[in-house]
């Protein structure tokens, strides 16, 4: 039999297990809930102001303390600022008046070290003592502070403490701080997200409310308007349908019950040359109207006065008093309307009387809307009865006439009757005639007569409002003759056909699409506000062409060669513009087809064959360079320059580089220029560099990463400064060879900066910036202009920022001036962009070398 010691003992051991386990699964269980109440918190208040006291009272049924409070940390100041407070003894105007009262104090502390931590009151004295914190407010004497994150970063800082010595905080109870500490970042962003989705719903509702207050006002109007029409349209049918005087007079009557009080009525005439009033039209209860001589009534007011009145009692009474209006002396006074209203019936000849309305016994009381219809009604029913009246009294005179009439009517009716027949036949030839003179028969498109027409107004009109800027796009399809040669000249026509209706649907309704002859095409797009919309247009009519065109079970592939000339305040006539637009279109065309250029003096600059070689050779040009500042709103410390280069040519004056190099003779020569370009850039980058420490940024082409020259290359940016940074045209690095990009790569291995220009012209490519490690991306000037027009390019804009902030690129906007980029700076946090441009020392002709290639046009 075992000993009972050893038994008591193995009891007591599983007992303080038991005890353990018991407590740990208090502790799990307390955690669970604690959790499980965050999380429903988090889901459920509206706002954060509600959420840190919810989260209080979950902690204060685990945790000995009332004393609660959360401080984050501002993502614009990087302070720690106070989110929640509730203290036993101090205020929360302790921490709010005392200056750095977190960030110097021990919250302060956990923070910097980013580790939670329980400090008793003996502990915080000597720590406070050692300089490590300041001691703020009162004293606690158990004091817990935990530190709050967001997946790595540390965000803010939660702090539980209490003032009673005998009230410590157990490791479970530290330990669900900590546990708490890591759900509250997750359930302050789930809260945050919940107010700005109901704050945006209530400016949506809003604006949906105000649209609606403004809808329905205008339906309102449009009542107003379409029944002050109907009853247009009912006057302009007494003028036709009635041709009874006292028909009219009835209907007069029906058409002014329609719009106000109108039981008592009636319709008075003046005879000038009598001076009296006839009644001809009269509906009253209490008066019977007869004709009378002109006197000092209501209606003689209205008369004489050309104005619509209103009479009540109380006016009645004034004009009475004032001796305006008269009464006869057997006037009945318990016949007197109580509201009168009275309008004149003006003609071209004056007026010939009046409409008026009344009522008695207070039944109705006419107001200032009615005085507004009745003169509006009035001014339409006196010309109705003026042409009745005349008609009247011209009947007698036309039943006299009318017999002799009668017989040369029938003579002349078939006559009139074949005159109408060649008049409506000629019309109907003169309309095809003209048709087909400014029309082509084949596609039905504008010729060139009516383009020419057109264009002409479109200039004249662009002379006198500069604003109105206009393009011109000259295509020349390729390859139609093989398509004539293989398929016939019917299927040749068809694809004329087929490409016109395609190129209207590329354009908008008000632009102009003409066939000029041929294979030839012209668009005319008025109302523009940049050159990028043509090139939106260009690109639609290539991507169309791209299309194969299938006849007989046979497919050619066609395309379009186009050249754009935009509105210039030098263009005279149209001949200019044609003859611009037809040079550019041929460079397109010699310089691969299936693509578009713009219009360049250069095009036309070598007309004759001896000027040629003098003005075409680029690299005998004398060279300088002109710096611009990246202007640093977030750093002033930091200093970022671009450098460009620009040629005095002989026609075209101080012209970038970046416009000269693409009229290059060759491609070798195009190599040279760039690498002579390059050399003197880095010349002027070691020259800024001494002068102030800063990057210079220059743009290249992809030419000098190709196998030949990638050698000399590495070979002369190593014996230069690093400062140096080579910005390559986004639209170049996109179709770039492997090989090109495999040197690129290769640069950014040996520690040469690069960097992407002109990104997010036409299209944003993300994927790019993730291939290559660029150090600056500078934003088109076109991607910046939309994105302060238009707010869905803020989602591409803000696509870009996060991805080169992860991958530590730098963005410099390009565009307007700093005072249109003020809200996008200050919306989106870009920091860089173009400031003031400033010219650098120039470069002699002989110290370039020269060449002697001509530029082929």
């Amino acid at each position: 039999m075992e000993d009972p010691s050893v038994l008591v003992r193995k009891l007591t051991r599983k007992n303080h297990r038991l005890e353990s386990l018991l407590k740990k699964y208090k502790q799990h269980s307390h955690l669970q809930h604690a959790l499980i109440q965050l999380s429903e918190q988090a889901s459920t208040v509206a706002e954060l102001t509600l959420l840190y006291p919810a989260i209080h009272s979950i902690l204060e049924q685990y945790l000995p303390s009332k004393s609660f409070y959360v401080v984050l940390q501002n993502q614009f100041t990087q302070g720690l600022e106070l989110s929640y407070f509730v203290d036993e003894k101090d205020g929360i105007s302790v921490p709010l008046h005392e200056a750095n009262h977190f960030s110097q104090g021990i919250t302060g502390y956990v923070f910097k070290n980013r580790q939670t931590l329980y400090l008793k009151r003996q502990q915080m004295e000597q720590m406070s003592a050692q300089g490590l914190f300041k001691a703020l407010g009162t004293q606690a004497e158990h004091w817990v502070g935990v530190p709050i994150f967001r997946e790595k970063t540390i965000i803010g800082v939660m702090v539980s403490q209490n003032y009673a010595p005998d009230q410590h905080y157990s490791e479970q109870q530290v330990e669900l701080l900590e546990v708490m500490s890591l759900y509250l970042a997750t359930a302050i962003e789930r809260v945050k997200k919940r107010e700005l989705l109901e704050s945006e719903v209530k400016i949506r509702t809003r604006a949906l409310m105000q649209s609606n207050e403004a809808l329905n006002t205008e339906i309102e109007q449009r009542k107003r308007a379409l029944e002050r029409q109907q009853i247009l349209f009912k006057i302009a049918e007494l003028a036709t349908q009635f041709s009874d005087i006292d028909d009219v007079y009835q209907q007069v009557h029906q058409i002014m019950r329609s719009i106000t009080f109108a039981d008592n009525l009636f319709i008075a005439l003046h005879d000038k040359a009598s001076d009296w009033l006839s009644f001809p039209y009269s509906v009253d209860e209490m008066t019977q109207y007869k004709p009378r001589p002109f006197a000092n009534g209501y209606s003689e007011l209205v008369i004489t006065t050309e104005r619509s009145q209103l009479i009540d009692t109380k006016r009645a009474q004034v004009l009475i008093d004032n001796e305006i209006v008269k009464r006869p002396d057997n006037y009945q006074l318990q016949n007197a309307a109580t509201s009168w209203l009275g309008a004149p019936l003006k003609t071209a000849k004056g007026v010939i009387g009046l409409i008026a309305c009344q009522a008695y016994n207070h039944e109705y009381e006419y107001n200032h809307e009615d005085v507004e219809l009745i003169s509006f009604v009035s001014n339409q029913i006196a010309s109705v009865l003026q042409t009745h009246l005349a008609n009247q009294a011209l009947k007698a005179s036309n039943l006299e006439l009318e017999h002799r009439v009668a017989e040369k009517t029938k003579e002349l009716r078939q006559t009139n009757l074949h005159l109408q027949m060649q008049i409506e036949e000629r019309k109907k030839i003169e309309q095809q005639l003209y048709h087909d003179a400014h029309h082509d028969p084949l596609t039905t498109l504008p010729n060139r007569l009516l383009f020419l027409t057109q264009l002409e107004k479109t200039l004249q009109k662009y002379q006198r409002y500069p604003d109105n800027n206009f393009a011109v796009l000259f295509i020349d399809l390729d390859k139609f003759k093989d398509i004539n040669d293989e398929l016939g000249h019917q299927a040749g026509d068809q694809f004329l056909i087929w490409v016109s209706k395609a190129f209207s649907e590329c354009i908008r309704e008000h632009d102009l699409l003409a066939r000029l002859a041929g294979d030839e095409f012209v668009i005319l797009l008025d109302h523009l506000s940049d050159r990028q919309q043509a090139e939106d247009v260009a690109k639609r009519l290539i991507r169309v062409m791209q299309q194969p065109f299938c006849m007989k079970g046979l497919c050619m592939q066609s395309g379009a060669s186009i050249g754009i000339t935009y509105s210039n305040k030098d263009y005279k006539d149209t001949d200019e513009i044609i003859r611009d637009a037809d040079a550019a279109m041929y460079y397109a065309k010699n310089a691969g087809r299936g693509r578009y250029e713009f219009y360049h003096p250069l095009l036309s600059a070598a007309s004759t064959q001896s000027k040629q070689t003098e003005y075409h050779h680029l690299s005998a040009l004398p060279i300088h360079f002109r710096s611009t500042e990246i202007v640093n709103m977030a750093n002033h410390g930091q200093h970022i320059v671009m450098l460009e280069a620009f040629g005095e040519h002989p026609v075209l004056g101080s012209t970038s580089f970046d416009i000269l190099k693409k009229f290059a003779a060759a491609k070798d020569e195009q190599l040279k220029i760039e690498m002579q370009l390059l050399s003197q850039a880095l010349e002027q980058t070691e020259r800024i560099a001494k002068a102030q420490t800063a990057d210079v940024l220059f743009a290249c082409s992809c030419a000098i990463l190709e196998s030949t020259t990638f050698t000399e290359l590495k070979q002369l940016l190593s014996q230069r400064t690093s400062h140096l940074c080579l910005l390559f045209d986004e639209s170049e690095i996109r179709y770039a060879s492997s090989m090109q990009l495999e040197n690129l790569k290769e640069l950014c291995s040996l520690g040469i900066a690069v960097g992407l220009n002109d990104f997010a012209k036409d299209r944003c490519d993300l994927a790019l910036l993730s291939q290559i490690d660029f150090k600056y991306l500078l934003l088109s000037s076109t991607f910046s202009k939309r994105v302060l027009q238009q707010n869905s390019y803020d989602v591409q804009l803000q696509g870009i920022l996060a991805v080169t902030a992860l991958k530590a690129i730098q963005v410099i906007a390009k565009g307007p001036a700093i005072l249109n980029f003020r809200s996008l700076l200050e919306r989106h946090g870009l920091s860089l962009f173009f400031g003031k441009q400033q010219s650098l020392s120039g470069t002699k002709p002989s110290e370039v070398p020269s060449s002697h290639e001509s530029l082929p046009l």
